[in-house]
């Protein structure tokens, strides 16, 4: 019976984690296409054409974004929202939805250091 319920319950996992790569793997796919029509003439390649030093590499939004390091996504989204110095708001131009997206796709590609997978 044990045998049974751990093939049962590890199947269960398994999807469930499949079903949410999926799920994230879309969004990141999305917010590669919003990226790209909003941010990347300023932030190509996770650069930062204004400001050198405050790119979207991990080891400057840890240091530039606050609470990056607690919450690495809402940081990003924050920053996205409402914007800072140079960078506008972009509350008014994307939906709620649009700025996960491209947060999702932000942080995913500063883990993996900007580059192309």
């Amino acid at each position: 019976m044990r045998i049974v319920l751990s093939v049962v319950f590890l199947a269960i996992a398994l999807f469930q984690f499949t079903f949410v790569d999926l799920a994230f793997a879309a969004e990141v796919s999305n917010g590669a296409k919003i990226f790209n029509a909003n941010c990347a003439s300023c932030h190509i390649g996770g650069g930062n054409i204004l400001i050198a030093e405050k790119t979207l590499k991990k080891e400057a939004l840890s240091k530039y974004l606050e609470n990056y390091d607690a919450d690495s996504i809402q940081a990003i989204i924050y920053q996205v929202q409402n914007g800072k110095n140079a960078m506008p708001s972009y509350k008014s131009k994307l939906n709620e939805q649009e700025i996960l997206e491209v947060a999702a796709y932000v942080f995913q590609k500063a883990e993996q250091g900007w580059q192309d997978s």
